[in-house]
């Protein structure tokens, strides 16, 4: 699930100023550069989770049956080549 630069954006700043607030962390670099170092690790950690979500769906479609995308059996084998994906990677 991709999300808007605007919300990641958004996402940032509130997460930096709570982090602050609440004396999480004391940081030495400027603000805005924190606030990037958030975004970036943020739109890392969504790509990987499409490029799983990706690799699922092409395990779907390369088996020699159709599996309708919905039915419950394209559920449980998006689930498992899914779990099987984030496990190949370390996650």
């Amino acid at each position: 699930m991709m999300l808007s630069d605007d919300k990641v954006t958004h996402m940032s700043h509130v997460l930096l100023r709570e982090l602050l607030a609440k004396d999480t962390i004391d940081i030495i670099e400027e603000e805005g550069t924190v606030r990037h170092a958030i975004r970036r690790a943020i739109f890392e950690q969504l790509q990987i989770g499409q490029d799983i979500d990706d690799a699922a769906r092409a395990k779907i479609e390369s088996l020699s049956r159709h599996v309708p995308e919905g039915s419950p059996e394209w559920d449980v084998l998006y689930q498992q080549y899914f779990d099987s994906e984030e496990i190949k990677r370390g996650f």
